[in-house]
């Protein structure tokens, strides 16, 4: 529960402080969090999970992306050769 209390404060404070572009905690830890699910999850569980909905927390974190572009790009910097690895190995794409 401490966790998303924190998470939740964390959010608006870095959005809104105008931090630079090297330093974004909130997509440190939401990338981390990314990484570490795909690297731990089968090929099974994460064809299952690619069509369910997403968490109200996972559609925060995606509206945040979505409205701030230096975020948006720092975090798809970070998880994008860990998650196309795991696709590739697990047959979701080409």
């Amino acid at each position: 529960m401490t966790k998303r209390f924190w998470l939740f404060a964390a959010v608006p404070a870095v959005f809104f402080a105008g931090v630079s572009f090297a330093q974004f905690p909130v997509v440190d830890m939401i990338a981390g969090k990314v990484v570490q699910k795909y690297q731990q999850s089968t090929c099974e569980q994460l064809w299952v999970k690619k069509g369910q909905p997403k968490s109200p927390r996972e559609q925060e974190a995606i509206q945040m992306l979505r409205s701030n572009p230096e975020m948006r790009t720092e975090f798809i910097n970070r998880v994008a050769a860990p998650m196309a690895n795991k696709m590739f190995e697990c047959g979701m794409i080409p």
